[in-house]
């Protein structure tokens, strides 16, 4: 018996609609889709107007989109999709280091560079020792790990976000641990910046009542042979954004102690031992 649309059916008649030849995971996501995208529209009693409205920013979201801007990952972010996701794909056995997310500001093939080099270029900000060991989950110190870190610069900004401004590599590098498992470098204690918020995603934010701020953080991608990748940050302890995080990446195991130093080479140290999830 053909079935016609219906507000009580209207879940049932669009997904009986799906074809036969589509895979088994295919049909799975998107009927669950339709199923909890219609029941978000009938619990809101979304009206005419409010639709209009989320085409208009939809349409505009993708608008604004560009090879150096992604609006669609922001808008993931703000609405704590991306940890999620993040957070199913890399759950982990106690004791491992916590992923977060990736963030839009990495580069490949950063500068591999010597144990404890400075990667801050600009001469800007405070210094900071960063350093720790790669370990694995019974505190062995992994040889051969690289450790892949990035940062924003003392005004709040990553070196790609200002191409005429920053020296290139600015605050990157690759440090590459021998048999101790050890990695250190110097760089500057982060600073919070905000993401970009002159788009329909800030907008809505400011319609939430939200800020736009990320917490300071050290980012962090760890690989090794024979373990998980890890993509990580360290947070900055003391920062007023730790627990209103626009992007909700913020973990309490992720908060990194920052020690002010007296009369050392750097003003800042802060150490933190990654341990690593065996393939």
């Amino acid at each position: 018996m053909i079935q016609y649309f219906s507000e009580e059916t209207s879940v049932e008649t669009v997904n009986a609609r799906m074809g036969t030849t589509t895979t088994p995971r295919m049909a799975e996501v998107m009927s669950s889709l339709v199923k909890h995208l219609h029941a978000f529209a009938k619990e809101v009693h979304l009206t005419q107007a409010e639709w209009d409205i989320g085409i208009e920013f939809l349409t505009k979201t993708g608008q604004i989109c560009s090879g150096e801007r992604q609006e669609f990952i922001l808008l993931s972010d703000v609405l704590g999709f991306s940890m999620l996701v993040d957070a199913i794909n890399n759950r982990r056995p106690a004791g491992a280091t916590e992923n977060t997310v990736f963030g839009p500001f990495h580069v490949e093939n950063a500068p591999i560079r010597t144990m404890g080099e400075n990667i801050s270029l600009d001469g800007k900000g405070e210094s900071c020792l960063f350093e720790g060991k790669v370990l694995d989950l019974h505190g062995n110190p992994i040889d051969g790990a690289c450790v892949d870190v990035w940062s924003d610069n003392a005004d709040g900004f990553y070196d790609v976000q200002q191409p005429d401004i920053q020296p290139k590599w600015n605050n990157r590098g690759r440090f590459i641990t021998g048999r101790d498992g050890l990695y250190a470098f110097r760089g500057i204690k982060p600073t919070s910046y905000p993401i970009p918020d002159d788009g329909p995603v800030g907008k809505m934010l400011a319609q939430m009542g939200r800020h736009p701020y990320r917490p300071a953080h050290m980012h962090f991608l760890v690989t090794a042979p024979g373990f998980h990748k890890l993509v990580t940050h360290t947070f900055v302890g003391d920062d007023p954004y730790l627990d209103s995080d626009a992007v909700f990446g913020v973990k309490q195991t992720l908060i990194a102690p920052f020690e002010r130093l007296e009369d050392a080479d750097t003003l800042w140290r802060s150490p933190f031992d990654f341990m690593l999830t065996p393939e």
